[in-house]
């Protein structure tokens, strides 16, 4: 198959020419291979690919035969590295699969790769000392976004229609809304992260992907949701696959508009102006839209004390276990400088601030609540502002401490950690783009506990409204590959 080709087709589309035996997985995967060689070099999102066993057996799976990228982090598959994009795990190599990978396994995926993330995946941008700044294909010299800005920059360039992905507090909205992909956070408990673990960072993270079109994410989450034995979380089952809720009408839906984010975080005129677009296309398609008051519960600089309370604990914890399984040493030599000042301040955590912490996640999630009683659906932009030039992040960091670093991270993401918090599905959209830089803008619609079925509907109402799969970055495999 031509490159040419290839890249014109989202990963349903890929697996139902396999299914009519109008091409092989073998040729996908040569394909997908030939994009990442194409791209690779001037985006630095893949940091590895392998070769691949005898690969799926096409059968019943929509999704057979696909290629496939899994993140460098949170994810196990046997016999491969996942080294968290840190050198303190520099060498890691799984020894089993985990209970998700044999999921990707079984949907007939063809992962031959594993993309970049920041070290321990603790930032939202990817520019990890390990393996270098990931940069954004629609302009090299902006973030492609993180935690799982490798998936998103590889997904955005065409080499593979969609890859895994994680979000603890934004890590699959924010690439999503830098790279002008789709992206839905799942409801907590939706995918297991076992075995390995019975939740991370208490619940804040789960797995779920970036991709081109809607159908393909609902989909995947088809194929990978439904809980494991032993699994503290458990999300109600949907009443129909997700796949079938793309094609479905959401009816017409209250939604309530979040402009401003909390803590007197501004939005800036061109995201704002986009959000404007945005809330006319909604009236035009029939939904009630209006200005929301959503309170959080507790203060802003209280929720930041508190998830740097949460994070930092947890940070630690991993970071001694790796250092101890690696016979490594905890310093600059291993860990960057944010890392570094997250485990110093997560030393200091005490029990009764862990506790606390834990305390005010309960508080917000019940304020959230409240407000999807009244209402359908939040919007919000999922980011403040367009994509930020490399090394916006890393200016000043060696003088912050644990503290600093998270509220750094939130004032340039401070839309979307809530949704993590509270365990609530959120999804950012590519519903436009800036008309001065065509740069893509993503807007973050959320909706309550176990709804992603409303997401999905109204996500495949705006694909085919607005459809935005022909916008394609600078950087784009279907005119690098020399076909």
């Amino acid at each position: 198959m031509r490159i040419t080709e290839y890249v014109t087709f989202d990963a349903v589309g890929l697996a139902e020419l396999v299914a009519k035996g109008e091409v092989s997985p073998a040729e996908l995967e040569a394909a997908a291979r030939e994009a990442a060689q194409a791209v690779n070099p001037q985006i630095n999102a893949i940091v590895e690919t392998w070769p691949t066993d005898d690969g799926p057996h096409p059968g019943s799976s929509p999704l057979a035969g696909v290629p496939f990228l899994i993140k460098d982090i949170a994810v196990s598959m046997a016999g491969r590295r996942t080294e968290l994009g840190s050198r303190l795990a520099a060498g890691n190599v799984a020894g089993a699969d985990s209970s998700l990978m044999q999921r990707f396994r079984r949907a007939g995926l063809v992962t031959f790769g594993r993309t970049a993330t920041p070290e321990m995946a603790y930032s939202n941008t990817t520019e990890p000392v390990l393996y270098g700044a990931t940069r954004n294909p629609w302009d090299l010299d902006r973030s492609a976004g993180g935690s799982s800005g490798g998936a998103g920059a590889a997904v955005a360039a065409g080499v593979v229609p969609m890859a895994h992905a994680t979000d603890a507090a934004g890590s699959i909205r924010v690439p999503a809304a830098c790279n002008g992909l789709f992206g839905l956070k799942p409801t907590r408990g939706r995918v297991s992260v076992g075995p390995d673990f019975d939740e991370i960072f208490n619940g804040l993270v789960v797995h779920g992907s970036v991709s081109r079109t809607v159908r393909d994410s609902a989909v995947l989450l088809d194929q990978i949701r439904g809980p494991e034995p032993g699994d503290p979380y458990f999300a109600q089952e949907p009443s129909r696959p997700y796949a079938e809720e793309v094609t479905r009408p959401p009816g017409s839906l209250r939604i309530g508009v979040l402009t401003q984010a909390w803590g007197g975080h501004r939005t800036s005129t061109p995201v704002a102006d986009a959000l404007s677009r945005t809330v006319r296309l909604l009236e035009s398609l029939g939904h009630q839209v209006t200005e929301a008051e959503v309170g959080l519960g507790v203060d802003w600089e209280e929720f930041v004390q508190a998830s740097a309370h949460q994070w930092t604990a947890n940070l630690t914890a991993s970071i001694d276990e790796l250092a101890a399984a690696f016979d490594r040493p905890i310093d600059s030599s291993t860990l960057e400088p944010p890392v570094l000042a997250g485990y110093h301040y997560g030393q200091r955590v005490s029990g009764a601030q862990f506790v606390t912490a834990l305390a005010i996640r309960n508080r917000i999630s019940r304020s959230l609540a409240q407000y999807f009683r009244t209402h359908d659906i939040l919007l919000t932009p999922t980011l403040p502002e367009l994509p930020v030039p490399l090394g916006t992040h890393a200016e000043g960091a060696e003088a912050l401490d644990g503290l600093g670093w998270l509220r750094r991270l939130y004032d340039i993401s401070p839309f979307t950690a809530t949704f993590n918090v509270t365990g609530m599905p959120a999804m950012s959209v590519p519903v436009t783009a800036d008309a001065e830089t065509g740069l893509p803008i993503g807007m973050q619609f959320a909706a309550g506990y176990g709804n992603e079925s409303r997401l999905f509907r109204l996500a495949g109402q705006l694909e085919q409204a607005n459809p935005w799969s022909d916008r394609t970055p600078t950087v784009w495999a279907g005119h690098q590959a020399g076909h």
